[in-house]
């Protein structure tokens, strides 16, 4: 059977609008046209418009679509795959939901009409949401890792000295770092899957001695210790990617200082001297 753009709109319940717009994208190719040179549509077609409906109804993107349609990925590959975004968007609109009604709860203030005021109680919110965001992103909802976030969760006093003021300012920057955010996500995924737990520890433990005794990453002895660490050496390698980035320092830094907590031992040397040792 041959159908118009008309008709599929009707058996699909979309417009000829966007009917036409799939069309012309590649997504719902015509099987032909007829004398007067319009497009016809077989039930392959009107199947395809059935799926893109469902998929675009979940809020599926379109290049996703293709490649469903296209045979590079099955429906349910997609769905849990969304399913997974979903669950993360949720928690962080119930994060939102919380700091929101928590302004809402002081109810009036005697200083409510001054714009410094609420100017203050939007800054809250602004950073509450940006703190939920990022680590929702960085860490995930994990019950197993509620240590972790606790100790990466800004507590932003309620009358901030200029120095703790300054430090959120570049904080919130590094919050909004995607790269860094990336980077975060992955010592945690390894985190949780055993595969890192207290290597920082073990690898201060092991090489800060060294680099205070001078031995040269490129010795005997530092081989040594690295062979000492008992880990796989391209293991070693992507942990060291990952963890020896500036920004997870800086970012420690900074939190001490909204904090109040004693500045953060540097890894940094113990870090560089292992990547070199690796490299010899």
């Amino acid at each position: 059977m041959r159908y118009s753009i008309g008709e599929l709109a009707h058996r699909t319940g979309l417009t000829v609008k966007v009917v036409r717009f799939y069309s012309d994208r590649g997504l719902v190719p015509p099987s032909g046209r007829n004398t007067a040179g319009q497009r016809r549509y077989d039930d392959a077609a009107l199947a395809r418009l059935d799926v893109i409906r469902i998929l675009r109804d979940l809020g599926i993107d379109l290049a996703t679509i293709r490649r469903v349609i296209d045979g590079e990925t099955t429906i349910a590959e997609v769905s849990a795959k969304h399913a997974e975004a979903v669950e993360a968007q949720i928690g962080v609109l119930r994060r939102r939901s919380a700091v929101l009604k928590a302004v809402a709860n002081r109810g009036p203030a005697p200083e409510e009409s001054s714009l410094v005021h609420k100017r203050a109680v939007l800054s809250e919110v602004e950073r509450q949401c940006l703190v939920g965001d990022f680590l929702a992103d960085a860490v995930g909802d994990r019950p197993e890792l509620a240590g972790i976030i606790r100790t990466l969760t800004p507590d932003f006093p309620e009358n901030p000295s200029p120095e703790q003021e300054e430090a959120w300012t570049e904080l919130a920057a590094l919050m909004r770092d995607t790269e860094f955010r990336a980077n975060l996500r992955r010592l945690a995924d390894g985190h949780e899957a055993g595969l890192r737990r207290d290597l920082a520890a073990e690898v201060r433990d092991a090489v800060t001695p060294a680099v205070a005794a001078g031995i040269t990453p490129k010795s005997p002895a530092a081989k040594a210790i690295v062979e000492g660490l008992g880990r796989d050496p391209a293991e070693l390698r992507q942990w060291l990617n990952v963890v020896n980035d500036p920004r997870r320092e800086r970012y420690l830094e900074l939190l001490g200082v909204i904090n109040g907590w004693a500045a953060p031992e540097s890894l940094a040397p113990a870090f560089d001297w292992l990547a070199e040792a690796m490299a010899a």
